[in-house]
């Protein structure tokens, strides 16, 4: 019976425990009531084994039904949870071998209590389509949890940016032209480049490339700059050269038949990445830049620029390699998007090294503090161009202290317009928290220009008054509140302490 499914093992597993404990029978007595040793029981029960035909038989004997209901797919009243949840494939789209968990241990864990983990379960589930959290909303967090526990930094892929960046004789030190990865992709790999390939697809004019596998075909919108060009084409080279087959075409991922979809569009993206900024070349400017005594916001401008990086591509390669190779693991890191026509901050990136740090978004849509720098920022920028200003990249730095604790981060900013969405603004934020490993290894730290902010979540949850930030009053305080003084005079009214 070898080809059962994991499923019906499970299920057959389930239904064998619920007999056996219905009828007050230990493993030592259905042992010896059907032959079948304990161990073996225990493999049943747990949805590792599934027995043949005659030890079915005794154990149908054993327990006082037929083999048809002991092996029947159908779950009874209180096994129905669990049906609804192996139904639904929720476990097998779990990347549960990424974390080290094996599916057995899952099961294990359903058949010690059948009803509450399948209840629970399906509970989390139908919260999932209230909020209409998509297989790609769900596999995206999935991704985002396997980089914090990796701390974002994948040595493997390293290597392999190593290997292809001296095989074919790309610059150390950054700086990389987007006319070197083109003649790989053109000569080794035989692909056609169309570099004005929306043209004659309005419906497409968001999106940055387009790979059409069967001519080898790589479509390029022509708004992109030269930034955006070269990355795309190092994407497309890390699907090559890491060999993954399992992908969008397009260059944002509209939908995920599966965790490899997201896992392997983020190993690109890391391959990406570390081919425009070398680890060894950022490691050296990143020494240099932390032993100054003042804060200098061009130096670090000029650091990005040296890779022809976005802001986007330069942030990630700190979030990789700051962990590894400076001991600054209690970071966080955010991407916020400003769509100026609209007024509305969508915080659509973040990511969480160490633990869950203050800034983080939420599903409430509500307005995020205007005192944290990623949003300020952008407010500054959209201010200037509203006047007709030009406006390039913006830096920024801030030590921001979040309200009512003792946690403070070092947090620099960098925003500028999104491409090639010209109502849109983007800032990429890190905050490294502050603490004594941490003043050891940044020295412009106490650099007095450096602004201070208290700092909280959303207006909505922020009890701070006078506020010049403030853009929407805290109801969420104000209806807590009223709860605990409903809560006060209900105590007053029963006696209850």
């Amino acid at each position: 019976m070898s080809n059962k499914t994991q499923n019906q093992k499970i299920i057959f597993g389930l239904k064998v425990r619920q007999l056996r404990t219905e009828q007050n029978l230990s493993f030592a007595q259905l042992a010896k009531q059907s032959g079948v040793s304990i161990s073996y029981l225990n493999e049943i029960e747990k949805g590792k084994k599934y027995p043949r035909t005659d030890k079915i038989e005794l154990l149908a004997k054993a327990l006082n039904v037929d083999v048809q209901h002991l092996t029947s797919t159908v779950l009874t009243k209180k096994l129905a949870p669990v049906g609804v949840l192996l139904q639904s494939n929720f476990l097998n789209e779990l990347p549960l071998d990424l974390f080290g968990i094996e599916l057995s241990k899952i099961t294990e864990i359903i058949a010690n209590a059948p009803i509450r983990v399948g209840a629970f379960i399906s509970t989390l589930v139908e919260i999932s389509r209230s909020y209409a959290l998509l297989d790609a909303h769900f596999f995206s967090g999935a991704m985002r949890a396997y980089q914090e526990m990796r701390y974002n930094y994948f040595e493997e892929i390293e290597k392999k940016v190593d290997d292809f960046s001296k095989k074919n004789k790309l610059p150390s030190e950054g700086g990389i032209d987007e006319a070197a990865l083109i003649y790989i992709l053109q000569k080794r790999y035989r692909y056609t480049i169309i570099e004005d390939g929306m043209k004659d697809y309005p419906e497409l004019e968001n999106i940055r490339s387009v790979f059409i596998p069967k001519e080898k075909k790589f479509l390029l919108n022509k708004n992109l700059n030269p930034i955006e060009r070269t990355f795309q084409f190092a994407k497309e080279l890390g699907f090559i050269i890491l060999k993954l087959k399992q992908r969008a075409n397009t260059s944002t991922l509209f939908r995920a038949d599966s965790f490899d979809f997201v896992l392997n569009h983020y190993k690109a993206f890391y391959f990406a990445a570390s081919v425009i900024i070398p680890r060894e070349a950022l490691l050296k400017d990143l020494s240099s830049f932390f032993k100054k005594e003042k804060w200098d916001a061009e130096a670090l401008l000029q650091i990005k620029e040296k890779y022809n990086a976005s802001p986007e591509i330069f942030y990630h390669r700190l979030t990789s390699l700051l962990p590894e190779f400076f001991g600054l693991q209690k970071l966080f890191s955010l991407r916020t998007i400003h769509d100026t026509e609209k007024n509305i901050f969508d915080l659509d990136k973040e990511l969480h090294l160490n633990h869950k740090h203050h800034p983080h978004g939420n599903g409430l849509l509500e307005h995020y503090c205007r005192r944290w720098l990623s949003t300020s920022l952008l407010n500054d920028m959209n201010e200037m161009q509203q006047v007709g200003k030009y406006v390039g990249t913006f830096v920024g730095i801030q030590r921001s202290k979040y309200y009512g604790t003792e946690d403070e981060y070092l947090v620099f900013t960098l925003a500028r317009p999104a491409y090639p969405q010209p109502h849109l603004n983007t800032s990429v934020t890190i905050g490294i928290l502050i603490d004594e490993e941490m003043k050891e290894k940044i020295s412009f730290l106490d650099d007095p220009t450096i602004n201070k902010k208290i700092v909280n979540k959303t207006c909505e949850r922020c009890p701070i008054e006078d506020c010049a930030e403030r853009v929407t009053p805290a109801i969420e305080i104000e209806k807590k509140e009223k709860r605990k003084a409903i809560q006060n005079a209900l105590k007053n009214l029963t006696g209850e302490s």
